[in-house]
């Protein structure tokens, strides 16, 4: 199963009011980095229980973007009981992010 794609009118819902933190990946279709990180992102999705993963496409929700200071993408960031936690900014491969959810 790849992450859930939300749209801005979800965001308060699935990232930050969820009872568990949460992955949200910042892409974009003319990514090419973004393209690169997307597959690592469902794979993290399925193997990681303890943190829901969803990706929204700052095309589409540039409000949430700008929200956020989302300006170089792809962007990941961990929020827990609705604030920002944690972020990363750019491609990074699979055990690289994983040790960073971790960390």
């Amino acid at each position: 199963m790849s992450a859930l794609q939300i749209k801005a009118e979800q965001f308060e819902e699935e990232v930050l009011k969820s009872d568990k933190p949460v992955l949200v990946d910042f892409w974009a279709s003319w990514c090419g980095p973004c393209k690169m990180l997307s597959p690592v992102v469902d794979q993290i999705s399925e193997e990681v229980s303890d943190v829901k993963v969803v990706g929204l496409n700052i095309e589409d929700d540039t409000e949430i973007a700008i929200k956020y200071n989302v300006s170089s993408i792809p962007c990941l960031i961990v929020f827990e009981n609705g604030e920002e936690v944690k972020r990363n900014v750019g491609f990074k491969p699979k055990p690289a992010i994983l040790e960073w959810l971790k960390g």
